[in-house]
């Protein structure tokens, strides 16, 4: 049985195919064609074909390969009706959340921000606030946090005692008091 095959040429990176009929057992390098009936270059897209040949080979019973028939399909070259082509293959994306186009148009610096404040917020939301004595003890506490004109007069320290001068003056004093 025959069979239209691509044959791989060119260099390295840089495929060119040939088309041509051989015998189905026989593998595309194998040398042994029967017929080379054009040439193909997916690099611009350049096929070179004799559609005369083509058309005898498939009369006779010869089966393209899938990529062949398709190319013969796109140069208008009629196919026999036991030619079946493959389906379009659906192709569909794993992930499609984490493509550019899907994600928000905030820059990645405030978007932390915001993250980071959601999370503050969502914590807060699940738990419900509840502050114990000892909190409150310790906010009321430190001076950093509560201004001076909040301060309660009734917090304040017991007793204030007045700033002494140095021992010796007021040692003075009581005694010039005493000898006059």
């Amino acid at each position: 049985m025959l069979a239209i095959r691509m044959q791989r040429t060119g260099r390295k990176g840089h495929a060119e195919f040939r088309i041509i009929v051989q015998e189905s057992r026989r593998t595309p390098t194998s040398g042994a064609i029967v017929a080379q009936i054009g040439s193909f270059n997916p690099h611009a897209k350049l096929m070179v074909l004799d559609k005369e040949k083509a058309g005898f080979y498939l009369e006779h019973g010869a089966q393209p390969s899938d990529r062949v028939a398709r190319l013969f399909q796109k140069e208008g070259i009629k196919l026999p009706s036991w030619v079946k082509l493959a389906a379009d293959k659906s192709r569909t994306i794993r992930h499609p959340e984490k493509l550019r186009k899907n994600q928000s148009a905030v820059p990645a610096t405030e978007a932390a921000d915001e993250s980071a404040d959601s999370t503050v917020t969502d914590t807060s939301a699940d738990e419900p606030a509840t502050q114990t004595d000892a909190d409150e003890a310790v906010v009321s506490e430190t001076p950093d946090e509560t201004p001076a004109a909040d301060v309660d007069e009734s917090i304040a320290p017991e007793a204030e005692v007045p700033e002494e001068t140095s021992s010796g003056e007021a040692d003075d004093a009581d005694t010039s008091d005493a000898a006059s």
